[in-house]
């Protein structure tokens, strides 16, 4: 079988934490066939010679939109999914530009976007999905104005396509199914407010104890899981006690809510980047004042809730969870957690946390035999300059997902 036989590289392999010289890597197909500090021998592969440049697994990105391609998320109020679908692309081209061979949709992503990158008819990530946000009337995922009667028509209103409205058990019940049944790969629901949406407190209590439970047998029951937006500790609490299993944002997090997560063996999917990039340039998009007012009121327990957690021992991946013309800061959230943490918490929270919390570790994330094969190769050492993962990927010399090359400027 043909294949990629890697050579002279420094291997930054997460779980190890340092890069390591005089080792070959051998990709036979989609998969990592060999690793070895000793000469690989293949009749077929082709050699790729590295210059001694660091070879790290792809990125993973815990937390993004593909489909929310404004910041001011109300301009999708009149946006087809023809249009809303040809921006994704340019979205997705972005992020696995910079390295991304992995992302998480939480809330917007269909099936038919996840199988044009699977077929190839699109450039992008590996992608997977909640399909529709869940959230209760009134709430974040509720996108209709106060003057609103029911809901528009979905085809032709993309905030309607990205997200749903259910009230109570039955409901609940129901659209968590709905989102199955069209290839979800986990359950988003509402548990606190948000910034972007207008009329919600970002104090407030979403959805009920009852109600995610509701969310979260269902997804049990189909061999799926649940993941929550929550910002406070309350919102943080309940969601716990309910099953869920990955807190999204949790920047007012406390200390007991964080010790309660790591007994329920739960995740956290931070995203910092998304509220400095807001506070800094979501005006010039058309974000009003009153989401700008929510989003000062998070920004300033971002890092904290990242030391909080890591005190508790609660692991946290990578997210940016950018809106539309911010996304373009997808690498910088790197330099953000910086601030308190280090290169390798941080790289490892981009890939080794990032394949538990989608259900693949060991195939994402590491450059073991059997995995995946989605490779980076860096001009520089991202344990000592994280810069090198800025930039829009400029210091990226290949990018491989799944065995196929996206991005080639080696030697060969």
């Amino acid at each position: 079988m043909s294949g990629f036989l890697f050579k002279n590289f420094q291997m930054l392999e997460p779980g190890i934490g340092e890069l390591r010289g005089g080792h070959e890597l051998l990709v036979e197909g989609e998969t990592i066939r060999e690793v070895s500090d000793k000469p690989i021998k293949s009749a077929s592969a082709t050699v790729i010679d590295c210059g001694g440049k660091t070879l790290m697994p792809g990125l993973i990105d815990s937390h993004v939109h593909v489909y929310l391609s404004e910041v001011s998320i109300r301009s999708l109020e009149n946006m087809p999914l023809t249009l809303m679908t040809a921006r994704a692309v340019g979205l997705l081209s972005g992020m696995i530009n910079r390295g991304f061979t992995t992302v998480r949709d939480t809330g917007g992503a269909d099936w038919g976007i996840k199988e044009a990158i699977d077929k190839g008819n699109i450039a992008g990530p590996r992608l997977f999905i909640a399909g529709q946000a869940i959230g209760p009337t009134g709430g974040h995922s509720d996108s209709r104005r106060r003057t609103d009667v029911g809901l528009r028509c979905h085809c032709c209103n993309g905030m309607s396509f990205t997200m749903c409205v259910a009230d109570g058990v039955t409901e609940v019940r129901r659209a968590a199914r709905e989102q199955m049944r069209q290839g979800a790969d986990h359950i988003k629901i509402m548990m606190s407010g948000g910034v972007a949406s207008p009329y919600d407190p970002l104090m407030s209590l979403q959805f009920s104890m009852d109600e995610a439970k509701a969310a979260v047998e269902e997804a049990e029951a189909f061999g799926r899981y649940t993941c929550a937006h929550a910002y406070s500790p309350e919102a943080i609490t309940r969601a716990a006690h309910a099953g869920i299993r990955t807190v999204e944002h949790g920047n007012l997090i406390d200390e007991p809510a964080a010790k309660l997560m790591k007994d329920k063996g739960m995740f956290l999917v931070a995203n910092l980047v998304a509220y400095y990039a807001m506070k800094e340039r979501a005006s010039e998009y058309g974000m009003d004042a009153d989401m700008l007012q929510k989003n000062d009121m998070v920004i300033e327990g971002a890092l904290r809730s990242l030391e909080i957690c890591k005190r508790a021992g609660v692991p946290v991946a990578y997210g940016s969870d950018l809106l539309g013309q911010l996304q373009v800061d997808q690498s910088r959230e790197f330099l953000l957690r910086a601030e308190v943490l280090s290169p390798i918490e941080i790289i490892r929270q981009a890939t080794t946390v990032g394949a538990q919390v989608v259900q693949m570790e060991g195939k994402l994330g590491t450059l073991a035999a059997g995995a995946y094969a989605d490779i980076l190769v860096v001009n520089g050492n991202p344990l000592k300059d994280l810069g090198v993962l800025q930039n829009q990927g400029r210091d990226l010399h290949a990018i491989m997902k799944n065995g196929k090359f996206h991005k080639q400027q080696l030697a060969a």
